[in-house]
């Protein structure tokens, strides 16, 4: 089953999606499976990482900043802003699909794990992520 969910991404950054994934899959009606879930755009990525303390997210942008800086005389690719060539650098290392299993209808998530969109673009409106979720 194919699910769509649009992500409203406010400009660069971290942005906790897990509750809105999980309500997807509930709608989905599997109780157990797998979801993968697929960000169909090449500026943006998706992760699973630590929700409770948000200096870990501050520390990984400011990390991904440094390690793939704006407006590095390298890039020959231009023409869509300074934040485009490394937003497209950003995606490669990161990852563009996520695979999580669900047990009793639920994401089968650590205590301290969430799903995030990771915008690395500055201006940006909406996200699609495609959710598919197999299983009984």
């Amino acid at each position: 089953m194919n699910l769509n969910l649009t992500v409203s991404a406010r400009g660069q950054g971290l942005l906790e999606i897990t509750r809105e994934v999980a309500e997807t899959v509930r709608g989905s009606g599997v109780r157990d499976g797998l979801a993968t879930l697929y960000i169909r755009h090449t500026s943006a990525s998706l992760l699973i990482q630590e929700n409770a303390d948000p200096a870990v997210l501050r520390d990984l942008e400011g990390w991904l900043n440094r390690l793939v800086p704006e407006e590095d005389r390298l890039y020959t690719h231009t023409a869509e802003g300074p934040d485009d060539m490394p937003a497209h650098i950003k995606s490669a290392l990161t990852a563009t699909s996520l695979s999580i299993p669900l047990v009793g209808g639920e994401l089968a998530l650590g205590t301290w794990q969430g799903i995030f969109l990771w915008e690395h673009r500055h201006h940006r409106d909406n996200r699609e992520v495609l959710i598919n979720v197999i299983g009984t």
